[in-house]
């Protein structure tokens, strides 16, 4: 593939064929939230799908503050303790 071809790709076009679970994770006031949305709500391959929002969160705070990170990781452990055992 190009550069181009990467750039114009576009994931949220295809994600209708995810047929898994599916978790994902946002701050509530993230800039970026709007995507996570309309991303959840086209995964439509799966009924099995969850979305966790962080209160009080933006987007790059999430992946540094203690409480933001330990909120994603009880998440994701318990997704996958949900979906692996």
């Amino acid at each position: 593939m190009s550069l181009l071809d990467l750039m114009a790709w576009d994931a949220e076009n295809q994600v209708d064929l995810i047929d898994q679970p599916l978790l994902m994770v946002a701050g509530d006031i993230s800039d970026t939230r709007y995507m996570t949305d309309a991303v959840f709500e086209k995964a439509t391959g799966t009924l099995d799908k969850e979305l966790v929002l962080i209160k009080g969160a933006n987007h790059i705070e999430t992946y540094w503050k203690p409480d933001y990170v330990a909120q994603e990781s009880a998440a994701v452990s318990q997704f996958f303790l949900k979906k692996l055992s």
